[in-house]
């Protein structure tokens, strides 16, 4: 059964998901708030949601027209998008109670995405390694591919082994750890992306 996108999943739908990041999956209600993100940048037919979705996450997930058609008539049936005929062909546009909805899940909408972005970046980062091409690398020695600096990629990795390390230590460790990891989010996320 198909729930309705009144509570957005966390990314981790169980069968029939398509996988997004390590082990997780996208849900059907993940889907539908991004696909109507997408709507609020464009009206768009199905195959361009499709491309578009593909390309935030430089092609690592596309979802297939068998989840994104199912979507978006579900999310007709809600309200929440239009649709146009133009021929053969569906254009659909984001309905006001679609806006509400989405403008609702803001944050969590925003969060989806910059993960198929993030996944972009990674795989490009990846394919560059993999090749052994030379990084262009940009007046601040950022990759310009991925807009990631080496001390970026090297500490997010220092902190995932360190992380690793750490997941036998006791309770009291655990909870050391934790109020570091706290602090440190939220001055991330107090300091305004520039």
């Amino acid at each position: 059964m198909r729930h309705p996108p009144s509570s957005p999943g966390n990314g981790r739908g169980g069968p029939g998901g398509a996988e997004l990041t390590r082990g997780r999956k996208v849900s059907a209600e993940d889907l539908q708030l991004i696909l109507l993100a997408l709507l609020e940048l464009n009206p768009s037919h199905g195959y361009e949601l499709i491309k578009a979705v593909g390309a935030l996450s430089n092609a690592y997930y596309t979802p297939s027209p068998g989840m994104v058609y199912p979507a978006l008539t579900y999310l007709e049936e809600l309200g929440h998008v239009t649709v146009e005929p133009q021929g053969s062909k569906k254009r659909y546009h984001l309905a006001p109670q679609g806006l509400a909805y989405l403008t609702a899940h803001r944050a969590h909408a925003e969060l989806l995405l910059e993960k198929l972005r993030h996944i972009g970046r990674k795989m490009e980062w990846m394919r560059q390694a993999w090749s052994a091409e030379p990084r262009e690398t940009g007046p601040q020695g950022e990759d310009l591919a991925t807009g990631w600096l080496p001390e970026f990629v090297e500490t997010r990795q220092a902190l995932r082994h360190a992380l690793l390390r750490k997941s036998g230590a006791s309770p009291a460790e655990q909870r050391r750890v934790a109020a570091i990891l706290r602090r440190a989010t939220q001055e991330i996320e107090n300091t305004p992306c520039s």
